[in-house]
């Protein structure tokens, strides 16, 4: 009796996080919750305070596209922490590091010139 082994090539735990949605890891989380606050804030606006359902949509669109936006920008097929490096740089330039071509030009001189 000596049947062949199958082998089969698969992931291991550690080298894949998953995929839902479409999204790979727990990015799918940030699209649903965006979904049902968008759902419960509509919710509140037309239903509990009256609100036209056109503005209820107005403020509620937003708090479902935003998140959506921020997976599909900052977190899919990018490595991590790609949006913090991004906003880092953004605000802060060269930070504290040495950078000599983003010091500015002195403007007085401490000594003075010898003819």
């Amino acid at each position: 009796m000596s049947a062949e082994l199958r082998i089969t090539d698969t992931n291991s735990a550690n080298d894949s996080k998953g995929r839902a949605l479409g999204f790979e890891g727990n990015d799918f989380v940030y699209v649903v919750v965006g979904i049902v606050a968008a759902i419960g804030l509509f919710l509140i606006l037309y239903a509990m305070l009256g609100a036209a359902p056109v503005m209820a949509l107005v403020f509620s669109v937003p708090v479902c596209v935003g998140p959506f936006l921020w997976v599909m920008m900052f977190r899919r097929n990018k490595p991590e922490g790609y949006a913090e490096d991004f906003f880092d740089e953004l605000l802060n330039k060269e930070g504290w590091s040495f950078a000599p071509q983003s010091q500015p030009a002195p403007v007085i001189r401490h000594e003075n010139r010898r003819a």
